[in-house]
């Protein structure tokens, strides 16, 4: 799907928007304020992009940033929504080199799917490839049987 955040608009290198490094660090909050700024416009932006000319018979909608995208995603597929949301603990997170950053990973375009919404699924990624593997092979069984 098309990213609806324009790298040009704003002269950024988009490829480097989409890793861990530095550079989408510093420009992380902007890009989470111009998010914030669409949202307000037109609550289904986002979700209407990531699916711009695609049909599936499921939908398996893993990174969503907001209950409202959720909502979206549920009203808009029905029954063939399965949403997944994967979680790792701090101290695996950290191990990965991440570094709490004070309004930037608590806001809710960070965590506000933490509460209040039910997921079909949540895929634990601490490390355990055995773990991780069984859990999506659990996921894909559902998937191949909603076929």
């Amino acid at each position: 799907p098309t990213d609806p955040f324009s790298p040009q608009e704003h002269g950024l290198d988009f490829q480097r928007l989409l890793d861990a490094s530095p550079y989408k660090e510093q420009h992380r909050q902007d890009m989470i304020r111009w998010g914030e700024e669409r949202r307000s416009t037109d609550p289904g932006f986002f979700c209407r992009a990531a699916v711009e000319g695609a049909a599936q018979p499921v939908w398996v909608v893993s990174d969503t940033r907001r209950p409202s995208d959720v909502e979206w995603f549920r009203k808009a597929y029905g029954a063939a929504v399965q949403t997944v949301r994967v979680v790792a603990s701090e101290e695996t997170r950290k191990r990965r080199n991440w570094v709490f950053v004070a309004g930037v990973d608590d806001a809710e375009s960070e965590c506000g799917l933490d509460q209040g919404v039910a997921f079909d699924w949540v895929i634990t990624n601490d490390g355990d490839e055995g773990s991780l593997d069984e859990q999506l092979g659990a996921l894909l069984r559902s998937v191949r049987d909603r076929l």
